[in-house]
């Protein structure tokens, strides 16, 4: 999840192998700012700096996540507009905006500037509107933790971080779009399915109580079902079922576990219900799949 601290920033030097690639993360951050608190903090480098009353135009995107607390946003093509916990801002190059907490609340920032030949083509009016700059009820889990693997990598550095960076950068502005061009019928059904999603992988190992997980959500088991089958083409067991499957993939090539202990590690009962489930879906039997996949490996002579 999004780290704890309260105030991380880092701006980017920029190689010119890294603007060939097309995509460029710039800089990224996140300040916790409490009620009553001067906005925005120090520290910003002159190309970022603003105040309210002058604002700002900045020559990259940035997007910026509200996770907590509400406040005000404005723009040249947007006019001003009501900012709460769980929206996104979208701010676009050479367009004059400020933005600032309430007094009252504060609120908790994550932003990431990115650009680039290929952030061109994306950000196009077709996916992205500069007159609705505003996503609102954006922060769900996916969202959240991909800020977060983008604040982590940035900060490391590793070999290449820029195009992985870039990838990621991809993928949250991916599921942005997908959040601002859903029906408003559907957003509070896609949040819920994507949080089914990311809890299913995180208990791969495990059961998961589909019927609890309903009623803790208030929403009945036969309309999830319906929802999470026409986002996914699954039922939300067939898909638990077919994570399972993948990971067990994973440890058929990975590890030397046998059929039976990788079936209990995953939670199924039986190892020979396992085997069916997992022939029914692969067309191998788990044998099968690790003699064939151990074939493909091979050095030839």
């Amino acid at each position: 999840m999004i780290s704890k601290d309260r105030r991380i920033k880092k701006y980017l030097p920029v190689l010119e192998i890294d603007k060939k690639w097309g995509f460029v993360v710039n800089d990224i951050g996140q300040s916790i700012i409490p009620p009553n608190t001067k906005y925005p903090p120090e520290g910003h480098p002159g190309s970022h700096r603003f105040t309210w009353e002058t604002g700002r135009v900045l020559h990259e995107y940035h997007f910026v996540l509200i996770s907590k607390g509400k406040g005000t946003f404005e723009s040249q093509s947007a006019g001003t507009i009501n900012i709460n916990a769980g929206d996104g801002i979208i701010i676009f190059p050479q367009e004059w905006h400020r933005y600032k907490p309430s007094q009252k609340t504060g609120w908790t920032e994550h932003w990431i500037g990115f650009s680039g030949s290929i952030v061109e083509l994306v950000m196009k009016d077709l996916f992205f509107d500069i007159k609705k700059p505003v996503v609102e009820n954006c922060a769900n889990l996916l969202v959240m933790n991909l800020m977060s693997t983008l604040i982590q990598l940035v900060l490391e550095e590793p070999f290449g971080f820029q195009r992985t960076a870039s990838g990621i950068c991809l993928h949250l502005l991916a599921e942005i779009c997908n959040i601002q061009k859903a029906p408003d019928s559907s957003k509070a059904n896609h949040s819920l399915i994507s949080k089914a999603k990311f809890i299913m992988n995180q208990k791969v190992d495990h059961d998961f109580d589909l019927q609890s997980f309903c009623r803790n959500e208030g929403v009945t088991y036969s309309k999830f079902r319906k929802n999470f089958k026409s986002t996914t083409g699954l039922a939300p067991l067939e898909y638990f079922i077919l994570i399972k499957i993948e990971k067990a993939k994973e440890l058929l090539n990975s590890t030397d576990k046998n059929t039976k202990q990788i079936a209990f590690s995953l939670g199924f009962n039986s190892d020979h219900y396992f085997s069916r489930l997992f022939k029914l879906k692969t067309g191998l039997s788990p044998q099968e799949f690790r003699g064939k996949s151990s074939k493909n490996t091979q050095s030839p002579l």
